[in-house]
């Protein structure tokens, strides 16, 4: 997503840090700051010296929200090792770096690499990543609720098996959005969307994803989907229909419930982390 994480660093004769943006207060802790934590894991791994920097962050992510901040966090953390550790580390050791820490590779492949990317692991520190550019305008809202949700609590909820009816549905699913995206259709998106492995769990866990699900395909919303582990919610928008309008109703429909959220207006990022240098 067209969120960032802007993190500049320079040597210095000790560590310090300055952040900026949203979630500041938990930015700005030095300890166990996962970006620095990941910097000096990573260099004393690859037996280099730790060079203290002097960090400026600047944050437009949501912490703990589900829209990937500790990925971001990792791989700046990675960048800066691989900078100052002068490692000569490929994309796909990069991103299979951060996933072997993120325990996936799905929000490290995107946040490094941009675009929608399909991700697996090839080994324990490599990944195999192929990035698609989707075709026409993906206008996005990300609804953000109050409250975070741990990975880790989003996980325990998830059975230990799943029928062999959902996991093809499923796989189906993903090559229908795979498709979506390719050829910019978005009237395959409210199906697309359909999940039998995650969301059904989750939903007592993200009340705004059954709340949002009930938009699907109505004027100027194509569907809904749970930002990574929730408890946000990525919505789908008509590209043909007003972001502005499409937010009004979104709120409307969340306020009469009795739902909170942040809405978000944002889009696919093209250029991803190693773009930005």
């Amino acid at each position: 997503m067209n969120l960032s994480l802007r993190v500049r660093a320079r040597a210095a004769h000790e560590f310090s840090l300055e952040a900026y943006g949203r979630d500041r207060e938990i930015c700005g802790r030095m300890d166990d700051h996962l970006i620095l934590a990941t910097y000096r894991d990573v260099l004393q791994s690859e037996d280099k010296p730790v060079q203290p920097v002097a960090l400026r962050l600047e944050n437009q992510i949501p912490i703990g929200k589900g829209c990937g901040s500790s990925a971001a966090a990792r791989l700046a953390g990675i960048a800066m090792a691989v900078h100052f550790g002068r490692l000569r580390w490929t994309d796909g050791r990069i991103v299979g770096e951060a996933s072997r820490r993120e325990h996936h590779p799905d929000n490290a492949a995107a946040c490094w690499m941009g675009g929608v990317t399909v991700a697996r692991m090839c080994s324990e520190s490599e990944a195999q990543v192929a990035r698609i550019t989707p075709k026409g305008k993906w206008p996005l809202l990300l609804a953000v609720p109050p409250e975070p949700l741990s990975t880790e609590e989003a996980r325990r909820v998830l059975p230990a098996a799943y029928s062999r009816a959902d996991a093809v549905t499923n796989i189906q699913n993903s090559m229908l959005l795979l498709a979506a995206l390719v050829q910019g259709r978005g009237d395959l998106l409210a199906s697309a969307l359909e999940d039998r492995i995650h969301q059904p769990y989750r939903a007592a866990l993200c009340l705004l994803l059954p709340a949002l699900q009930k938009l699907a395909g109505t004027a100027g919303i194509l569907g809904s989907v749970l930002s990574g582990a929730g408890p946000s919610v990525l919505i789908f928008l008509d590209p043909k229909v007003s972001v502005n309008r499409s937010r009004a109703r979104i709120a409307a429909h969340l306020r009469a419930r009795g739902y909170t959220a942040e809405l978000i207006a944002t889009s696919i990022n093209s250029r991803g982390g190693r773009g930005k240098g």
